[in-house]
C-alpha cells in the first residue's frame, strides 16, 4: 500500500466503519467492551430507543439522547477535601457512574450504571418488561431499570443493601423540600442521629452491636410506624416523612463510616458534605426527569435469599447480577458498621451470605459452588425460555490456586466455571465479553460479562 493510500486510512475514524454517519457517542469510551455493548446497541435498537434508553450515544440522527442530558452539566459534587484523582475520576466517568441516584452512597463492587444500561439494551428488555437481579446489593440494576421504563425486582440477602437500594429509588422522585431544610440546620440533624443512632469513632473498628432490634431499630417513632404500612395507603404528607428520614439515614450513615475509616475530616464537616452532594444528585436527576417527562417504572425491593427465590416460574423476562467473586471480597466486612448500627447481628447474616460461608479457603470454595448452583437454578426457573440472563463476575485466581494448591495461572476461570454450570441448569453461552479491573489489578485483573440464554424447552 502507497503512502497515499496510508494516509487515507489513517485518516478515517473507527467508528466510521462502525456506526452511521448520524450517530455521535458518548465522549471517553475506553475499553473494547464499551464499543462492542455501542456496536449490540446499534444494531439492535432503533433509533427512538436509542434516544430514549441508548447508553453508549450522545446524538442519534441531530437529537440528544436521554442518557447524554441526563448526565450533562455540572459533576457529582464532592467534598473540598476531596483528591485531585477522585475528581478526575468523576469528571472522566460522568456518563459512566456519577449521574442519577447512584452517587448516594459509596458501595464496593459496585457496577458501572451505563454498562448495566448498555446490558439492559443488547438482552432485548423493553419498556414493560420485567428484569431482575437476584444479588442487587446498592440497586444499580433497580435504578437504571426504573428510569428506563422497565419493571424491576431486586433481592438481598442484607438488610443494609435492601434499605440503601429503596432509599436510591425514592429519592428520583421523593420532595426535597425537607431535606433543604436538614441542610439548613445541618447541625441540629447531626446531633440528632448522634443521640440516636450512635457515635462514630474515628479510626476505630466498627462496634458490634449490643441488641438486635431489625432494620429499621434507629427510626424515630413516627417513620417506624410508617415503615411497617403499606406504602399504597400512606398519604402524601407521610410518605414525605419516611423518604426524608431515609434519605438523612443514609447520609448520616455515609458520613459516619467515613468518619471510622478516617479522620481527614471532622464527622460534623463530614456529614455537611455528604448531605449537600445528595440533595446535588436527587435535585440534579429530578430536573432532568421533569424536563423529560420521563415515566419511571415500578421497582419491587426485597430482602432474601437468591438459591430460594420467592418467584413464580417463568415471571421474569430478563436477569441480572454479579454475584461475590468467590471469596475475594467480604462485603460484611465492608458494611458491618452500618449493619451494626442498624441493629443487625453480622455473624448471623454471615452464615446466609454467599461466599462468606466455611472457614478453610476448600471448604469456602466447595459451598461457593454449590450455592452458585442453586441460583443459576433458581434463575433459570423463574427466567421465561429464550430470555437472558447476564452474570458480571471476576476471578481470583491466586486464591482459587491455593485451593487446588496448583498455580494462579493454571487455574480455571471463575466465569468458565459459571459458564459449565449454567449449562447444567439449562443455560447456553451466547457471549463473554471481558473488561479490565480498575484499582485492585494486584488481585483481580479482569471481570467478565457472560451472557447466557434459556433454553427453549
Amino acid at each position: 500500500m502507497n503512502a497515499e493510500k496510508i494516509v487515507e486510512v489513517l485518516r478515517q475514524d473507527l467508528t466510521q466503519g462502525l456506526f452511521p454517519s448520524d450517530r455521535q457517542l458518548i465522549s471517553n469510551l475506553n475499553d473494547i467492551y464499551e464499543l462492542e455493548l455501542a456496536f449490540y446497541e446499534n444494531r439492535i435498537l432503533s433509533d427512538a430507543e436509542l434516544i430514549r434508553n441508548g447508553a453508549y450515544f450522545a446524538l442519534v440522527g441531530g437529537e440528544y439522547t436521554r442518557h447524554f442530558l441526563m448526565c450533562t452539566g455540572e459533576p457529582l459534587k464532592l467534598p473540598d477535601h476531596s483528591s485531585s484523582r477522585l475528581k478526575s475520576f468523576f469528571e472522566k466517568n460522568i456518563f459512566r457512574t456519577g449521574y442519577a441516584t447512584h452517587g448516594l452512597f459509596p458501595y464496593r463492587g459496585k457496577f458501572h450504571p451505563q454498562m448495566i444500561k448498555g446490558l439492559i439494551n443488547v438482552m432485548g428488555l423493553k419498556p414493560g418488561d420485567t428484569v431482575l437481579d437476584p444479588m442487587m446489593g446498592s440497586g444499580t440494576v433497580l435504578v437504571e431499570a426504573c428510569m428506563m421504563g422497565i419493571k424491576s425486582i431486586g433481592i438481598d440477602a442484607s438488610p443494609f443493601c435492601r434499605f440503601m437500594t429503596q432509599t436510591k429509588l425514592d429519592a428520583l422522585t421523593m420532595s426535597l423540600a425537607r431535606a433543604r431544610g436538614a441542610l439548613e440546620n445541618y447541625e441540629e440533624v447531626f446531633a440528632y442521629f448522634q443521640k440516636r443512632v450512635g457515635r462514630p469513632k474515628p479510626g476505630s473498628k466498627p462496634s458490634r452491636a449490643k441488641t438486635t432490634k431489625g432494620t429499621m431499630s434507629v427510626m424515630e417513632e413516627t417513620a417506624e410506624y410508617l415503615t411497617k404500612r403499606d406504602q399504597q395507603t400512606l398519604t402524601e404528607k407521610d410518605r414525605d416523612t419516611l423518604h426524608t428520614y431515609h434519605f438523612l439515614l443514609l447520609a448520616y450513615l455515609d458520613s459516619a463510616g467515613y468518619a471510622e475509616r478516617s479522620a481527614r475530616k471532622a464527622p460534623l464537616a463530614q456529614f455537611r458534605a455528604i448531605l449537600e452532594r445528595y440533595l446535588f444528585v436527587a435535585e440534579k436527576i429530578q430536573n432532568v426527569q421533569a424536563g423529560l417527562e420521563t415515566e419511571l417504572a415500578p421497582a419491587e425491593v426485597l430482602e432474601g435469599d437468591a438459591r430460594s427465590l420467592s418467584l413464580d416460574d417463568k415471571s421474569t423476562d430478563g436477569i441480572i447480577f454479579s454475584p461475590p467473586y468467590s471469596f475475594a471480597v467480604d462485603y460484611l466486612a465492608n458494611d458491618s458498621f452500618h449493619l451494626n448500627f442498624m441493629g443487625i447481628n453480622s455473624d448471623a447474616l454471615r452464615g446466609k451470605m454467599i461466599g462468606l460461608r466455611g472457614r478453610e479457603l476448600s471448604e469456602k470454595y466447595q459451598l461457593y459452588r454449590e450455592d452458585m448452583e442453586k441460583v443459576l437454578t433458581e434463575c433459570a426457573r423463574v427466567l421465561r425460555p429464550d430470555c437472558f440472563c447476564t452474570i458480571i463476575v471476576g476471578t481470583n485466581n491466586n486464591q482459587l490456586g491455593k485451593v487446588f494448591g496448583v498455580s494462579p495461572d493454571a487455574v480455571q476461570g471463575l466465569h468458565e466455571i459459571l459458564i459449565d454450570m449454567g449449562a447444567g441448569c439449562g443455560f447456553k453461552p451466547v457471549k463473554v465479553l471481558s473488561r479490565p479491573i480498575i484499582g485492585i489489578s494486584n488481585t483481580m485483573r479482569r471481570e467478565y460479562i457472560l451472557i447466557l440464554q434459556k433454553y427453549s424447552h
